[in-house]
């Protein structure tokens, strides 16, 4: 790619082009057109499989606010008690990354973080289910901008490990079937209870990036932040929604 041609590009992508032409990768950022939002419509605007797009998930360590850059095939979820697992090492869990942390980090905005050129080298780690292609696409700076490599090349132009860090989907399922069955008993309880409404928390606190709830006691960030303060009719407002939501999960 000339100079010419870099100029036209936004500057994120302008950083990833430069980069792989230093290390003299042989394709250079493409972007796609602007209804390609989601990984399946870029799967579909480039004709590959979803699972062929390599999508880009932050994290934010709590121990030492360092970035923490998962590299997933776009048909997995992240298991974060995986990731947890693997870096970091002091016990410490991982928060969420907001927008203007991942963009001060990694000098790319939600949804266009590629793994080469931040602005702050992250701690990177590649899914391992990448490998079961020859052809990947990842993000190159911008929320449409992509560039084509081997899942081989990925580890060898970022230098991270390759590791299982994605849901088990049968685990998963269980999970989900024990956390439902002791909060439907909990609900039980608060329907029979004629003040002091009980929580719903039952020590199980992972948000859910599918759902945006709380995979042990399905409430959303604000309802749990906002429980303490709530009156009893709030409360059993906020149950309702739940068992609608578990209803839903059944369903």
């Amino acid at each position: 790619m000339c100079g010419s041609e870099l100029k036209v590009l936004p500057e994120g992508v302008q950083r990833v082009a430069a980069v792989l032409q230093a290390r003299g990768h042989p394709h250079s950022p493409v972007m796609l057109d602007d209804a390609a939002r989601t990984a399946q419509q870029a799967a579909d605007a480039l004709g590959v499989a979803i699972g062929q797009i390599a999508k880009s998930i932050i994290f934010r360590r709590k121990s030492d606010d360092v970035a923490v850059l998962v590299i997933t095939a776009g048909d997995q979820r992240v298991d974060e008690r995986k990731v947890e697992a693997l870096v970091c090492p002091d016990g410490k869990r991982l928060g969420r990354a907001d927008a203007d942390f991942v963009k001060a980090r990694t000098g790319f905005s939600i949804g266009g973080v590629s793994p080469l050129a931040h602005a702050t080298p992250p701690v990177t780690l590649i899914d391992q289910s990448l490998f079961r292609f020859d052809e990947i696409w990842a993000a190159a700076g911008h929320p449409h901008g992509v560039f084509k490599l081997g899942p081989q090349q990925l580890a060898d132009l970022t230098g991270a490990p390759v590791a299982d860090v994605v849901v088990d989907p049968v685990q998963e399922q269980m999970s989900q079937q024990h956390a439902i069955s002791l909060v439907a008993a909990r609900a039980h309880q608060a329907r029979a209870a004629t003040e002091n409404i009980p929580s719903p928390c039952i020590s199980v606190c992972r948000m859910s990036s599918l759902t945006g709830w709380c995979e042990g006691c399905f409430r959303s960030r604000d309802e749990i932040a906002g429980w303490s303060q709530s009156s009893d009719g709030g409360k059993r407002a906020v149950w309702d929604l739940i068992e609608q939501r578990i209803a839903g999960l059944q369903a």
